[in-house]
């Protein structure tokens, strides 16, 4: 190679060296200068759905609300500590009605709101469905109109539609994510006995805060409340899951109505079994849940269900024996009390469920009309 060559060879290389040492030189001051990174915006959004979102953004900054909760903890000593927690939350009614997650306020011996305005409110705890952890509080505010988000359909959800979740994530408050509905249906078990039926599952970034804060459309409409992560690090991973607003609507409706959640109940404490348990027992099937009670006079003893009249034991774990063996609800399989919650979830109170079980050998359908379960608000 000529050195004239090699000289307009190596010329654009060293353009090219140039450019990026001063990319690099400008990324790294311009990364000296920011403090902290508060959330990433994982989704692009078309042009159209930005204009949208700003307005969803001003409505849902001032409607949306920090909820500062303080409790009391005892130590290994039983000595009292102080305990603070935060969540979001947002404004559902001018008259102060503020929809959040039931685990943001659970325990909360005192509950305080700050709206995006700053205004400082103390709230009062109105009720809440801990089956679906949701949660009502109520300020006071006085002359001054309040902000409220209007609430959608999230049965018009699909696929891929454009989300935006506001909250305050590790306490900054007002945080705007974006992304899409990547998921709809799922059933996401939340605790032992919560869960998120007919999930919102989304990659719009949710973080330790979130929890209550509106997921809304590029209308500016709330379609569901941030609830929960799925997380190996307890950060966002890009799966987060929202309860659906018209759940949170009917558990409102009835809170604010009456003072509490109409819940079908149907009274009976059972223990899942499996091949195993069920072959050492001699029952007639490998899948299902052994009644152990059923509550007095409730829907279940009612109809005849029976529970376990004689006492096993295996290990240190003593249950009942002898009773009904459920194996489905109006055609859907239980094994689990999960899988029971589910079916009740989409009932009301007055609904009859058809019970599929085994007495003996022998396996029979019976109508269960279910009633309203007790202490719930």
């Amino acid at each position: 190679m000529s050195p004239r060559t090699q000289t307009s060879f190596l010329r654009p290389l060293a353009v090219i060296a140039i450019l990026i040492l001063g990319a690099y030189w400008a990324g790294a001051r311009w990364g000296a200068r920011q403090p902290i990174n508060v959330e990433a915006i994982p989704n692009p959004v078309d042009s159209a759905a930005v204009k949208n979102a700003s307005f969803a953004e001003r409505d849902a900054a001032l409607s949306g609300a920090n909820i500062l909760t303080k409790a009391t903890e005892y130590d290994f000593w039983m000595d009292p500590v102080p305990v603070e927690g935060a969540g979001s939350g947002f404004v559902i009614d001018p008259k102060g009605y503020i929809l959040t997650n039931f685990h943001v306020v659970q325990g909360a011996q005192s509950i305080e709101v700050v709206l995006g305005d700053q205004s400082r409110h103390s709230a009062k705890f109105i009720g809440a469905d801990q089956r679906n952890d949701v949660a009502l509080v109520k300020i006071e505010p006085g002359k001054k109109p309040l902000a409220v988000l209007p609430l959608g359909d999230s049965a018009a959800l699909q696929v891929g539609q454009k989300v935006l979740a506001i909250g305050n994530p590790f306490g900054f408050q007002s945080t705007l994510t974006t992304g899409v509905v990547s998921a709809l249906g799922r059933t996401v078990q939340t605790g032992q006995n919560t869960l998120i039926d007919e999930a919102i599952q989304t990659d719009a970034a949710i973080n330790r805060g979130n929890s209550g804060g509106p997921l809304i459309n590029t209308h500016g409409e709330v379609i569901g409340i941030n609830s929960a992560i799925y997380t190996p690090t307890g950060t966002t991973a890009g799966i987060g899951f929202a309860i659906p607003i018209n759940t949170a609507k009917r558990i409102a409706h009835d809170l604010i109505t009456d003072g509490r959640v109409h819940q079908a109940f149907i009274g009976v404490e059972t223990i899942p079994i499996n091949e195993s348990f069920a072959e050492a027992l001699g029952l007639p099937a490998q899948e299902g849940l052994l009644v152990q009670t059923t509550t007095r006079g409730g829907p279940a003893a009612e109809a005849g269900t029976k529970g376990g009249d004689r006492v096993a034991q295996a290990g240190m774990r003593r249950f009942y024996i002898g009773g009904d063996v459920i194996t489905a609800i109006d055609g859907q399989k239980v094994s689990s009390p999960l899988d029971v919650n589910l079916v009740l979830n989409r009932k009301r109170p007055g609904d009859t469920v058809s019970v599929s079980l085994f007495r003996g050998g022998k396996k029979m359908d019976v109508p269960v009309k279910l009633g309203e379960r007790p202490g719930n608000n």
